[in-house]
């Protein structure tokens, strides 16, 4: 009786470790086991395809699952797919790919030049670029902002913009850079304001407009306007016009 205790711990034992190199087997199998288009699942988003995630991918499908490299695969489809963000797991169980996407949401349409052709797409709050199929159709019916002359440098200036829209009573309707990039816009009641070469004077121009939003609202005045120059926001300029 005294030496059957050890005996059964000797054999549970043995047992776990065959279990344990059966599973770990197992689930080494699996990481090898190839993953195709059928074995992504996309979730967060109903406008891209299994089909999008291996197109926008430099890696050639089907790829084993060890050797996909999921920082890679996210910094490729959030850029080639115009994403807001992207995470990307490898998974046994079910075996696969599992995708979340969080696509960006456009407020303004946009144009951008690319090799000398212009580019018609989409604008969201943080000043990105959104091609065209890269959009869902069912946030395009309210836009009423365009955007001319988009570069990745003015991204920010432009979030400034929108936020600036949203907080104050603007209704700008363009937003223009030219190829050398100065800054003109439109705004519903003041017209053409002209902003300049200096992306660091936007907040105060900003408010500048604001005020005299306000202000030309009270006296009836915005009908007279031609433009505005806030290139030098301490000296502003209004041209109206004449009688």
């Amino acid at each position: 009786m005294i030496c059957e205790k050890p005996k059964r711990i000797k054999n549970r034992s043995f047992f776990f470790l065959i279990s344990f190199l059966f599973l770990t087997s197992f689930l080494s199998l699996k990481t090898l086991k190839k993953v195709d288009s059928q074995d992504i699942r996309i979730s967060g988003s109903e406008l891209f395809s299994q089909n999008d995630v291996v197109k926008n991918s430099s890696l050639n499908f089907p790829i084993r699952l060890i050797f996909i490299e999921t920082n890679l695969l996210e910094k490729e489809l959030r850029q080639n797919l115009s994403l807001k963000n992207v995470s990307v797991n490898r998974e046994l169980f079910p075996f696969g790919l599992k995708v979340y996407i969080n696509s960006r949401i456009p407020i303004a349409y946009g144009e951008r030049l690319l090799n000398d052709e212009k580019i018609l797409g989409f604008i969201d709050k943080d000043g990105f670029f959104i091609n065209n199929q890269n959009v869902d159709e069912i946030n395009l019916n309210k836009l009423t902002i365009q955007v001319f002359g988009w570069k990745e440098k003015f991204k920010k200036i432009l979030s400034e913009i929108f936020i600036a829209i949203e907080n104050y009573e603007l209704e700008i309707v363009k937003i223009t850079f030219s190829s050398d990039g100065f800054l003109t816009i439109e705004e519903k009641d003041l017209k053409t304001i002209f902003l300049g070469l200096k992306p660091n004077l936007i907040k105060s121009q900003l408010q500048i407009i604001n005020n005299l939003k306000n202000e030309f609202k009270k006296n009836s005045f915005s009908k007279k306007l031609d433009n505005i120059d806030l290139t030098n926001p301490d000296k502003p300029k209004i041209k109206v016009f004449k009688p």
